[in-house]
């Protein structure tokens, strides 16, 4: 309704059309077709500061952390801030030092209130470290978590580790984000063994439903070729080699991170940013003997001359 008390809908009432636009500049609302002003009040709900970056939203914001899925109560609950100042930055007095000590005991006792949360306390905790050992970023870990979530809501936990649940779902959610990482960086980051994990995620994988197509190679080239420093025609010219290769089904049968290791190394001896096997393998997580038989394997499948 404007200010005259005339009543609108999304529609014009001159004309009929629904297209409208909202000037809050002038605080208006305007028909595009025959540029009738519907309303000249209307009210901003947006905020009254200017932000240019994520650093500047997070600093002038005055709401609460948003939702996640990394906490066991998804950050809803009420924290108590472990320094001791008050709301303007002054150090709390002894007197009431005690009671805010208390009031954090029973805050920390209250949000973990049965067996369930303190399994997801425990095991959201340990899923945290391991993804940042493994420099994961923030949208590989939320899925982790809800990977993990809806196997407790299952109870697939029962009769296995709380360490070796995480690490699968860690490895599904690195699998369905395509940020690829092998099973053997996952069981070193979480001192696991590679075929607990491997057992485990099967398991997890067909209960839930989840369905992932394989890695491939060209899906390790980015992170491969940024550790190696390799400029992005080394990185295509890679990629060019691993498409040939799957076209002619060399790559079947064989560790995608080997094949990929090998094609790198190939193309950064073509174009001339020449990176030794060592230095390939180390990144790669594989032996020089490795990438030996997977680059003479495309060299004289697809007839690559290497000058060594």
């Amino acid at each position: 309704m404007d200010k005259k008390g005339v009543e609108y809908t999304d529609a014009c009432p001159e004309c009929g059309s629904k297209s409208l636009a909202r000037d809050y500049e002038r605080a208006e609302i305007v028909c595009n077709e025959c540029g009738l002003v519907i309303d000249e009040h209307i009210m901003d709900t947006g905020p009254e500061w200017r932000a240019f970056d994520s650093e500047q939203i997070s600093k002038k914001s005055r709401v609460g952390a948003p939702m996640t899925y990394m906490l066991h109560d998804k950050g809803l609950s009420t924290v108590i801030d472990w320094r001791n100042k008050d709301h303007t930055g002054k150090d709390i007095s002894p007197k009431r030092r005690a009671q805010i000590y208390r009031l954090r005991k029973w805050q920390q006792r209250i949000r973990v209130s049965n067996s369930t949360e303190r399994n997801l306390a425990y095991a959201l905790t340990e899923l945290d470290r391991v993804a940042s050992r493994i420099d994961l970023p923030r949208n590989v870990k939320e899925i982790a978590a809800v990977v993990y979530r809806r196997a407790v809501e299952k109870g697939l936990i029962r009769g296995r580790s709380i360490e070796g649940v995480t690490a699968a779902a860690i490895y599904a959610a690195c699998r369905q984000c395509k940020v690829p990482r092998t099973l053997d960086e996952i069981a070193d980051s979480s001192k696991l063994n590679r075929k607990e994990i491997g057992r485990t995620y099967r398991y997890i994988s067909r209960q839930l439903g989840i369905s992932l197509s394989p890695t491939t190679p060209i899906d390790y080239v980015p992170r491969f070729g940024s550790e190696l420093n390799l400029k992005g025609d080394v990185q295509s010219k890679a990629i060019e080699i691993l498409k040939k290769a799957m076209e002619k089904e060399l790559t079947s049968g064989r560790g995608p991170t080997g094949i990929a290791a090998a094609a790198i190394y190939i193309a950064s001896v073509l174009l001339g940013e020449r990176r030794t096997q060592r230095e390939v393998a180390d990144v790669a997580g594989i032996t020089e003997v490795t990438i030996r038989n997977r680059y003479k394997e495309l060299a004289e499948t697809l007839d690559i001359e290497i000058t060594l």
